[in-house]
């Protein structure tokens, strides 16, 4: 009997690998939007995707994996020396750590359909070696998938003008909540 309940687990376990398939984001035609915002205005550009796959199985979203260059975070409201100043303070230890923390990970655990082509994500961001759950929405078609995703640098011990860990930071407060604008081509 244990055997035949060894040959069943393994006969399901080849029928989940035959309908679970990896699709290759394109990462160079991908792109991923930032914005921060302060008391006094905003900041926003772009930053890279390295690489990136989602799992479908039987024509659903269930998984996937996404790595961020974040040597490559820069600035599109900004020109000259206020831009580079802004770049490097961004990837300094003040924000992102660059030099120590070179990429941001997202991995999806599961994706729960929500409409045509609409899922609830969740899954897990690793920003300065930290990871903290995520849920956001994800739209897929036939050649992309986009996403509006909320994260708050608190949670990844992102404390420069942060009122989330310093008192009487007045105009020169720097909101937690950053946006990602998110769009995969596959």
């Amino acid at each position: 009997m244990k055997k035949f309940t060894l040959l069943l687990t393994a006969i399901a376990s080849l029928h989940t690998a035959v309908y679970a398939q990896t699709t290759t984001v394109d990462a160079a035609n991908s792109s991923i939007h930032w914005l921060g915002k302060k008391f006094t205005g905003q900041h926003e550009g772009f930053v890279q995707l390295k690489s990136g796959s989602l799992t479908m199985e039987n024509g659903q979203l269930t998984g996937g994996r996404f790595v961020v260059d974040m040597n490559t975070l820069y600035s599109t409201d900004l020109e000259g020396e206020y831009k580079g100043k802004l770049e490097g303070h961004l990837k300094s230890d003040d924000f992102f750590g660059v030099a120590q923390h070179p990429e941001a990970i997202l991995t999806i655990n599961e994706a729960t359909p929500k409409g045509e082509g609409v899922y609830t994500v969740n899954g897990a961001f690793t920003i300065k070696g930290i990871t903290q759950p995520t849920s956001f929405d994800m739209t897929l078609s036939a050649d992309q998938a986009t996403a509006k995703v909320i994260i708050d640098r608190s949670k990844f011990n992102i404390r420069f003008r942060s009122s989330s860990f310093f008192e009487n930071l007045g105009d020169t407060v720097i909101y937690d909540d950053f946006e990602l604008d998110v769009t995969l081509k596959l």
